[in-house]
């Protein structure tokens, strides 16, 4: 049975930083490409980083470059989310997500959205004050 657990949300004031981690269990997580994804109120479910099996390429949504780095370590099979300089506009539930596309030049269109990745978390809340 596959679990996919985040941690790591809260409320955090602008300017602000969270280290958001997403634990994986029951599935070989050195051979998944994983992904963060928000969705705010009312908005719909964006791309914020994604990264290969082995972390070789990275993908990062426009809002998230610069201030969102994403690293994952294969042998405790976590991924983290670092924010920095988080802004209001950041408030939503981030999700993590692992799945196995059959080539590294797709993680973009996983990221996207394109392509659905297969294994999902229940996602952790992140609210950032003005």
């Amino acid at each position: 049975q596959v679990q996919v657990v985040e941690s790591g949300g809260g409320l955090v004031p602008a300017g602000g930083s969270l280290r958001l981690s997403c634990t994986v269990s029951g599935l070989p997580f050195d051979d998944y490409a994983m992904g963060w994804f928000r969705q705010a109120p009312g908005k719909l479910r964006e791309g914020v980083a994604c990264i290969t099996w082995s972390g070789s390429s990275i993908y990062y949504g426009d809002f998230a470059k610069g201030r969102f780095t994403i690293s994952r370590n294969n042998a405790k099979n976590t991924l983290y989310l670092q924010m920095d300089n988080l802004k209001p506009e950041d408030t939503g539930m981030y999700y993590c997500a692992a799945d196995q596309p059959s080539g590294d030049d797709l993680l973009y269109d996983y990221c996207s959205g394109d392509i659905e990745f297969g294994y999902w978390g229940q996602g952790t809340q992140v609210t950032v004050s003005s």
